[in-house]
């Protein structure tokens, strides 16, 4: 099975610094093989050929407890399979960008909060912007003008805010086509 483990608040602002090339020997260590690295925000493609009981749970936490063991860190860890990672392709607007006009965001969520009741809890202002719920993500779209009118920012420290971690509609797409690369190897 191809998995991407997306994980939450490393190398931001100078914070939970990881190297790539040793999150990468640290997964490898842990089992995992093909294992690829996109971007220095935690983002890694690997296959898993294991028979688990609960594949994403057992696995989120051999690999955070790898991180832990090697770099002292205790970093959440959230798995998406290929098939999970096409359904959110499949409703995510092939319009949207992430550019000097556009904001566009999919915003990964954990267990605790992945319920379309979701969509009446966050401060999203009406008529600024689009969100879309699909099961284990939400889709954000805002113009850049209207970004912080939004209401959206008010997210971030939120104990919601917590049970997420974001990547841009960008990184999001190269992550889905990784992981298909992955998949015919």
């Amino acid at each position: 099975m191809i998995y991407v483990a997306l994980l939450r608040g490393i190398n931001v602002g100078g914070n939970s610094k990881i190297g790539m090339k040793q999150l990468k020997e640290t997964f490898e260590q842990a089992g995992m093989q093909k294992v690829v690295t996109y971007i220095n925000s935690g983002n890694i493609i690997f296959a898993d050929d294991q028979e688990r009981t609960d594949a994403h749970m057992e696995i989120s936490e051999l690999l955070e407890q790898a991180i832990a063991a090697d770099f002292g860190l205790q970093i959440k860890v959230l798995l998406r399979n290929l098939e999970e990672m096409a359904s959110v392709m499949q409703v995510l607007p092939s319009d949207w960008t992430n550019d000097d006009q556009a904001k566009s965001d999919v915003l990964f969520l954990w267990d605790e909060i992945d319920n379309v009741d979701i969509l009446e809890k966050l401060p999203l202002k009406p008529g600024i912007g689009a969100l879309i719920y699909t099961p284990g993500a939400l889709l954000y779209s805002v113009s850049r003008d209207e970004a912080s009118r939004s209401g959206m920012n008010k997210l971030v420290g939120s104990k919601m805010y917590s049970y997420m971690t974001i990547r841009n509609v960008n990184t999001t797409r190269k992550i889905y086509d990784l992981m298909q690369a992955a998949a015919e190897k």
